[in-house]
């Protein structure tokens, strides 16, 4: 299947749409002392995480983390050194990660607690 010119046009009008109802991140780091991923948001708000919580940054070295791309918009993080990529709306959502790994993770967890 194609991609068209229409497709095209849609896309950028629904990234447009997201651009503006915000929020976007403007800044993002690793925090080497809190072990957490920062995104500062331009509505001030921050948001942190942990990367072994989140898909494709579980096993990263802190020198994997020294390098976050925000994407022009501001709806994207890339991690270069570990070619992983996070969508700032699904971050603000919870999701960091695929919905079969979220579901995956969420039943380990389960049963850890389980046999506590």
């Amino acid at each position: 299947m194609a991609i068209t010119d229409d497709d095209v046009r849609r896309a950028e009008a629904e990234m447009d749409e997201l651009v503006q109802a915000g929020p976007v991140a403007i800044e993002a780091h690793y925090d080497r002392g809190r072990g957490r991923i920062v995104v500062r948001l331009d509505t001030g708000l921050e948001l942190a995480f942990a990367p072994r919580d989140a898909q494709g940054l579980e096993r990263a070295r802190a020198m994997d983390l020294d390098t976050i791309e925000i994407s022009a918009s501001g709806l994207g993080l890339h991690f270069p050194k570990l070619d992983a990529d996070f969508y700032v709306p699904a971050l603000l959502e919870g999701r960091l990660g695929s919905r079969q790994w979220m579901a995956a993770r969420r039943s380990r967890k389960g049963s850890k607690a389980a046999a506590e």
